[in-house]
């Protein structure tokens, strides 16, 4: 099994992927254990004086004015976390859960939170062995972090709340720590607060949002093309020297991989056959247009993502020696001080942003199907791609399907992040609702997924029934792929969900994406 070692400066978003999706283990080096006993010996130092600190020895958030005393803080840490653990509705995804809990201990690891090393090693423990806490869809206003979805996962440390075990099994905490021989936690100063004060969720989402993205944007061009091919359309909108005029790094990658995919086609270009036309269709001729802009959104949403991972998110937060003309306390060998990086406008306005150009896609996917459906647009296709038009409906419910996932992914795409309401007696004023737009990103990529989905249960079906011309190598590979893994072909009606389904799983497990490389080499 893969292992992931913690240091002090971060992770990759290869890791986040490995750990909440395929259940890689946890350690944490050296030099993270050493930096999380420096980072413990200026909070230690700091709870003994006199003078109140944020964080170690006062309350939180409106209540940030009372001197809290010293058999009273072990208290404040256990009280804090047990009142944020609020939330409320379905329980989050497992890989959701599991990529919080990992980026929270990935900040811990920084030697920022002043979290003592057992504390730390308690979390690891927890991920190793498959303890996945109950974190509930609502919450999060995502300022302060993701606190009530953290205070979910802090809880079950503390051995205390709902949690699931590697079985699937809901059971409480306690149950789990215990047949797993994990001790929990007794919570000391400052360390409830650094558990819940993070951007950990939503930039989880984030993460395996990219991820999911980076290849339905793949599959995207490789259904484009086979729709353009299965229309008679022409490739010369592709070229190469087209794209260079207009230097935009998604739209020419995009280009390249439909013209990589159409190479040797015997069906482009036979436009002015039967029902000469001059240009093909915004929806076929602008397909690398308007997957390149999407794709340049992705780029800069991991650019956005590496800054993140590369963040200690906490308020306060632990900084070594010296002094500042805003420091709030110090000691010997470091200061303790507030600060606003737990707002989450950075990731938020990726997510939604991500979620805006995944509509369009969308939309554009669904137009191309719609085409090849319409018997007036179609260029000689039967209505609907129907066996006997008629007796058979062929594929038009199932666009009636991919209309509805398009239009739910255009109201998905009304950005959370301009949203704001205003909680904590007006001291928390502005939030960044980062957490509603990932949670509603995560809803736009799975329709996302169906709507390509679709697509393929089309233009596949529209080719075969085009007699006489052969379709490009990659395109048949892509055809057979798809019949292999269960896409039927032309025929009478049947009962199509599970063409659907199989469909959807076909591109979202990558098995689209496999049977075309094997004839292009990797698309871009």
């Amino acid at each position: 099994m893969h292992t992931v070692v913690l240091g002090t400066s971060g992770t990759t978003p290869a890791d986040v992927i490995a750990v909440a999706r395929e259940n890689a283990r946890v350690e944490l080096s050296p030099e993270a254990l050493t930096a999380l006993a420096k980072a413990r010996e200026i909070v230690d130092a700091l709870a003994a004086r006199p003078e109140p600190v944020y964080g170690v020895s006062t309350g939180f958030g409106a209540l940030a004015t009372r001197h809290i005393s010293t058999e009273l803080r072990a208290q404040l840490q256990r009280n804090i976390v047990r009142s944020h653990a609020a939330g409320m509705g379905p329980h989050v995804e497992r890989e959701v859960v599991r990529a919080l809990m990992f980026l929270r201990l990935k900040t811990v690891c920084s030697g920022h939170t002043g979290v003592r090393p057992e504390v730390a090693q308690t979390m690891a423990d927890l991920l190793n062995a498959g303890i996945t806490p109950v974190v509930h869809e609502y919450g999060s206003l995502g300022c302060s972090g993701d606190l009530a979805p953290l205070s979910h996962c802090a809880l079950a440390l503390m051995g205390e709340g709902d949690a699931e075990g590697p079985d699937g099994v809901v059971k409480p905490a306690g149950e789990l720590l215990a047949a797993h021989g994990i001790k929990p936690v007794e919570l000391r100063e400052k360390e409830g607060l650094a558990l819940l004060n993070g951007t950990d969720g939503m930039l989880g989402m984030l993460l395996m949002a990219i991820d999911d993205l980076e290849r339905l944007y793949k599959s995207a061009d490789v259904t484009a093309a086979l729709s353009l091919e299965a229309l008679l359309g022409t490739d010369k909108v592709l070229a190469p020297e087209l794209h260079a005029i207009r230097p935009h790094p998604g739209q020419g990658a995009s280009a390249a991989n439909m013209a990589a995919v159409l190479a040797g086609s015997g069906l482009t270009g036979h436009h002015q056959d039967d029902a000469p036309r001059v240009q093909d269709a915004y929806s076929v001729r602008c397909a690398p247009q308007v997957a390149g802009a999407g794709r340049d959104t992705l780029t800069h949403a991991a650019l956005v993502a590496s800054r993140e991972l590369a963040s200690a998110v906490d308020n306060p937060v632990v900084l070594p020696g010296g002094t500042s003309r805003s420091s709030e306390a110090e000691s010997g060998g470091g200061r303790v001080e507030s600060n606003g990086n737990f707002h989450g406008a950075p990731v938020a306005y990726v997510l939604d942003f991500l979620a805006i150009a995944a509509a369009d896609l969308a939309s554009i996917a669904e137009r191309r199907t719609d085409r090849l459906l319409d018997k007036n647009r179609s260029h000689g296709l039967p209505p609907f791609l129907a066996d006997d038009a008629g007796v058979d409906s062929g594929l038009m419910i199932a666009q009636y399907t991919q209309a509805a996932l398009v239009s739910e992914m255009k109201r998905l795409a009304v950005p959370a992040s301009a949203d704001s309401i205003p909680s904590s007696a007006m001291q928390e004023d502005h939030v960044s609702m980062g957490w509603s737009a990932a949670r509603k990103l995560r809803t736009a990529v799975g329709n996302l997924a169906r709507v390509v989905a679709i697509e393929l249960s089309a233009s596949p079906r529209a080719t075969e029934l085009r007699t006489g011309l052969s379709p490009a190598p990659a395109s048949a590979a892509a055809i057979a792929g798809a019949r292999a893994a269960g896409v039927e072909g032309p025929g009478p009606d049947r009962y199509l969900s599970p063409d659907l389904a199989a469909a959807e799983s076909f591109v979202r497990d990558g098995g689209l994406l496999a049977a075309v490389e094997k004839v292009t080499g990797p698309l871009a």
